[in-house]
C-alpha cells in the first residue's frame, strides 16, 4: 500500500504528518519504527495522524508516535505542525480549532505573522499525576542519579517532564544524564529531561533529552514545563523566550490553574509517499 505523508518541522524537531482521514491506515509501532528510521525509512522524531475526532465538540483526532514506535500523550511542536498541516490540506477553514489528544483537548490557532500559538493547557505539578514517585508535592525535587544528586522539578505538559537548572546548557552533561533521567525508577511511565540556562528573567536557554526520541533540536512541551518550573521557582516572569538549538519560541503562563500559551513557527518540508 502507498501511504501519502508530508514532513514537516517546528524549530528543527521534525515530524512525519499523515492524513488519517483520505486515506486507510492501520498505525502499529512497527510502522512507526519504519517511517521514523532515518536510513531505510523517511526519518522523523515523530509520526503525527491527522484523525476525525471521536467526541464531539472537537474538530480532530490527533495522535502521535515516538520513532521508536511508542505513543506518546502530546508534542507542542507537533501540535504547531498540525494546525498548519490541517489548513494548508484545506481539512478545515478555521484558524483556530479543537482538538483531540491522547493528553485531553488542546486549541491551536494561527496568527497574523504566520506563527502557531497553543493553548498547551494547564499544567501539572501533582507526583501521582505526573507521574512522580515522590512523597511531597514541593516544587524543587532531590533525585538520585547513581550516586550524584540532582535538583528537578517535575510537572506534566500532558506528558512527564523532569526539569533541572544548569549554568551552560553547551556543556550541560544532556547525553550522559538524559538516558538515565528518561529511564529513573522514580517516573514510572519514562521522563523528558530537561537542561535550562536561565538569561535572564524573561529569557532562556534549553536542551531536552525526549522520551523515546533522544536529544532533539527543539521540544515544544519541554519549553513549556521549563517556563513553567522557572516561574513556580520564582526565577522567570512571563512571558519568556525560550533559545533551542532549532529556534526560539515564546512561552506565556499566569500561574497554577491557568493554561500555557506556546507561540512559535511550523513548515512544511517535503511532500512524498512510501510503500508500507
Amino acid at each position: 500500500m502507498k501511504l501519502n505523508f508530508t514532513k514537516m518541522q517546528g524549530l528543527g524537531n521534525d515530524f512525519v504528518v499523515i492524513d488519517a482521514i483520505n486515506q486507510n491506515l492501520a498505525m502499529t509501532p512497527e510502522l512507526a519504527r519504519k517511517l521514523g528510521d532515518r536510513r531505510f525509512g523517511v526519518g522523523c522524531d515523530q509520526i503525527l495522524i491527522v484523525e476525525r475526532p471521536t467526541q464531539a465538540g472537537v474538530d480532530f483526532r490527533y495522535r502521535i508516535f515516538n520513532a521508536d514506535g511508542g505513543e506518546v500523550e502530546q508534542c507542542g511542536n507537533g501540535a504547531r505542525c498540525f494546525v498548519r498541516f490541517v489548513v494548508d490540506k484545506q481539512l478545515t477553514s478555521k484558524t483556530e480549532i479543537r482538538v483531540e489528544t491522547k493528553a485531553g483537548i488542546i486549541t491551536p490557532r494561527l496568527v497574523d505573522n504566520g506563527l502557531v500559538t497553543v493553548d498547551m493547557g494547564v499544567p501539572i505539578f501533582e507526583p501521582a499525576r505526573i507521574p512522580f514517585v515522590s512523597d511531597s508535592d514541593a516544587v524543587v525535587q532531590p533525585l538520585d542519579l547513581e550516586g550524584q544528586m540532582l535538583a528537578i522539578t517535575a510537572v506534566s505538559m500532558g506528558n512527564p517532564h523532569a526539569v533541572q537548572v544548569v549554568a551552560n546548557v553547551d556543556t550541560a552533561p544532556v547525553d550522559v544524564q538524559g538516558p538515565r533521567i528518561e529511564h529513573h525508577p522514580r517516573f514510572p511511565a519514562r521522563v523528558n529531561a530537561g537542561f535550562m540556562q536561565i538569561v535572564n528573567e524573561h529569557s532562556i536557554r534549553l536542551r531536552v533529552f525526549e522520551r523515546g526520541a533522544g536529544e532533539t533540536l527543539a521540544c515544544g512541551t519541554g519549553a513549556c514545563a521549563a517556563v513553567v518550573a522557572g516561574i513556580q521557582r520564582q526565577l522567570l516572569d512571563t512571558p519568556v523566550r525560550v533559545e533551542t538549538r532549532g529556534g526560539e519560541l515564546s512561552i506565556a503562563w499566569s500561574g497554577p490553574g491557568t493554561p500555557v500559551l506556546m507561540t512559535g513557527p511550523a513548515l512544511s518540508v517535503f511532500e512524498g509517499s512510501i510503500e508500507v
